[in-house]
């Protein structure tokens, strides 16, 4: 049976049912979360505003766009504030209404799954192993051709990788051409230093057939209380706000919104310093073990185990012990060997790597 009952990682009810561990026993490397954890003082803030929720959230969710609209220097317009950056795909596929939905695999799940909820039969190509399981660029395009609406994940998951400004530009401009939405899922751009960020926002008003998405909740680790959005052309952002229910977005998630970006670049640049630190040494000490990882460049790792190994068996083993990796296995695209492995602090990494290496080179078998 595997681990991922509902399709992702971070289910620590399902593991504490199947290993025998309180949640909180486990090291969660099937989620990826900023290991710092939530901004300083934001907790302390949300737990004086609990009497706050004895009244109705703002509809117009208008502190948190004014906020990211000064930010992002972009017009409070083409922002949709959602419960999460699920909900942001969802109102996208809602509002457009798309018969054929392009992705490019392997991907996040919910491309396809949202896609198929909504009605939509899902088209895809696949990414190329040699190029870290990016797809050619014209491959790409002739997917938007033959799509109404396409996702590209922007670094994508599970692979962590970018595609060029250039590419990026190319499928924007086919989108346009061919009267196709391109959906850029964002949700990690925040983990990747400012320079090396391959975004459209900047040139977002170029193209009115382009969606950005992001998260609020992977980078400010409040996953628990879903905050996410999209930038696009005010049409359409229009149209995806008319059919959100009102009040999906809590209370409480948008303070979270308007405090963390009031956290500052020092929080920044702290998350940015120490996943970029830690990737490289999670990197080499995979490879010590006889493992492969690509290039990623976000706080996740795309790992091939040793040719021994099964994801399903080293997923096993870790639970065990307390440690949840992502099994890979079930992605279009990936084999039986590939996991995903999120980026933590030095002290959780020194415990992945050590339990792997007693996995490894212990008695346990690979299956």
């Amino acid at each position: 049976m595997i681990l991922e009952v509902y399709g992702h990682g971070g289910d620590l009810r399902t593991a504490s049912a199947r290993y025998g561990l309180a949640p909180e026993q486990f090291i969660d490397f099937s989620a990826n979360i900023n290991p710092l954890g939530p901004p300083p003082g934001l907790l302390e803030k949300l737990g004086e505003a609990l009497p706050l929720v004895a009244g109705y959230p703002d509809p117009g969710h208008r502190g948190l766009i004014a906020r990211l609209a000064q930010s992002l220097d972009t017009d409070e317009a083409c922002f949709v504030i959602g419960n999460g950056a699920a909900e942001n795909m969802a109102l996208a596929l809602l509002a457009l209404k798309p018969a054929k939905v392009g992705i490019i695999e392997p991907c996040f799940s919910e491309y396809r799954t949202l896609s198929r909820q909504f009605g939509a039969e899902v088209i895809s190509v696949m990414g190329e192993e040699e190029v870290d399981f990016r797809a050619a660029p014209e491959e790409v395009e002739r997917l938007i051709l033959n799509s109404d609406l396409v996702f590209i994940g922007q670094p994508n998951n599970p692979n962590g990788v970018q595609y060029s400004l250039n590419d990026l530009r190319r499928f924007a401009e086919a989108g346009d051409r061919y009267g196709t939405y391109v959906v850029v899922d964002e949700a990690f751009i925040d983990f990747i230093p400012g320079p090396q960020r391959q975004s459209l926002l900047a040139e977002l008003n170029r193209y009115p057939r382009l969606i950005l998405i992001r998260s609020m909740t992977k980078f400010y680790a409040i996953p628990g209380l879903r905050l996410g959005y999209a930038i696009s052309h005010p049409k359409t952002a229009a149209l995806m706000r008319d059919k959100q229910v009102t009040w999906s977005v809590n209370l409480l998630a948008l303070l979270a919104g308007e405090i963390c970006l009031a956290a500052g670049q020092e929080y920044e640049r702290a998350t940015i310093s120490l996943i970029s630190r830690q990737r490289e040494v999670l990197r080499g000490e995979l490879d010590r073990l006889g493992c492969y990882t690509w290039p990623g460049e976000a706080n996740f790792l795309l790992v091939r185990l040793p040719e021994l190994w099964s994801a399903a068996g080293m997923q096993e083993a870790l639970g065990e012990r307390g440690v949840l990796v992502r099994s890979c296995a079930m992605y279009p695209g990936l084999g039986e060997r590939d996991i995903r492995i999120a980026v933590k602090d030095e002290h959780a990494n020194a415990r992945l790597l050590e339990t792997m290496k007693q996995v490894v080179f212990g008695k346990d078998g690979g299956e």
